[in-house]
């Protein structure tokens, strides 16, 4: 198989140099370059195969790191976060910034109809890539380059999962510390069906203690749960406070050191 030189502009940013080149070079061959061979054409293997085990590691190595890293998650939980990790635009993402649509080889019909950036390619390239490497290298390695390609993707997640663990966190402290349950109450709700604005008020023993404004009930549910643990002296981290919705609704919020409400 002719190994093309440019592999090792890949090769160092994945900062891997692979035993068995040809298991590199096939992970760019589309079906598409083999139905246009006339002779040699058993010489040559499509990718095809190494897209569904690459599918597999992936899916691995990130039930394994969240299993690890979110002990609070259960099954289903888990299920959501990996699946919001490994969706196909991400990983036609995280193609393009490696480029490995230069790197394909394909047929002249697929070439002229736009493969090299079609996303569906994309993604499934990206599959076969994170299959060669295991192949070659072995899960320790996958593991390591797979996590570092997707440090930006953890650390969104991380972020979102923090304000969105909100409304059990009051849950839990108001139900141990003050003895009663949040209650949540719906008070506006406007804009067209694809563009919705919801904003939701939590009250804790009867008084409003959090407001919060988004295009679900979701998202402001758990705003406004964010926002009561504000005032309960709770941080939440990546929250950013809206006073001005706060006291459109007549909630007081304390000065925080360094906010620029508070003058200090």
């Amino acid at each position: 198989m002719k190994i093309i030189s440019s592999l090792d502009t890949l090769e160092s940013a994945l900062g891997v140099t692979f035993r068995e080149k040809a298991l590199l070079q096939q992970a760019f061959v589309h079906r598409s370059y083999l139905n246009e061979l006339q002779d040699n054409e058993h010489a040559l293997l499509d990718n095809e195969r190494m897209e569904f085990l690459g599918d597999a590691v992936l899916s691995y190595i990130f039930s394994e790191y969240l299993y690890i890293h979110f002990p609070e998650q259960k099954e289903g939980g888990l299920t959501t976060l990996r699946s919001a990790l490994v969706r196909r635009e991400t990983l036609a993402r995280l193609a393009t910034e490696l480029q490995l649509g230069d790197y394909l080889l394909l047929g002249h019909g697929e070439e002229e109809s736009g493969g090299r950036t079609r996303l569906p390619t994309l993604c499934a390239t990206f599959e076969a890539l994170v299959g060669a490497l295991y192949l070659d290298q072995q899960m320790q390695v996958c593991r390591d380059v797979v996590v570092r390609l997707f440090q930006k993707e953890l650390q969104r997640l991380k972020q979102r999962i923090q304000v969105k663990d909100a409304k059990s966190r009051l849950q839990e402290l108001a139900q141990s510390q003050l003895g009663t349950t949040p209650r949540y109450r719906q008070l506006a709700s406007d804009g067209p069906d694809h563009a919705k604005h919801f904003v939701m008020v939590v009250q804790i023993g009867g008084d409003p203690s959090g407001v919060g404004q988004g295009r679900s009930k979701q998202e402001a549910t758990q705003l406004a749960a964010a926002m009561a643990l504000y005032r309960l002296g709770e941080a939440v981290d990546n929250y950013l406070l809206d006073r001005e919705l706060a006291r459109k609704q007549g909630i007081d919020l304390p000065d925080a050191p360094g906010d620029p409400a508070s003058g200090t």
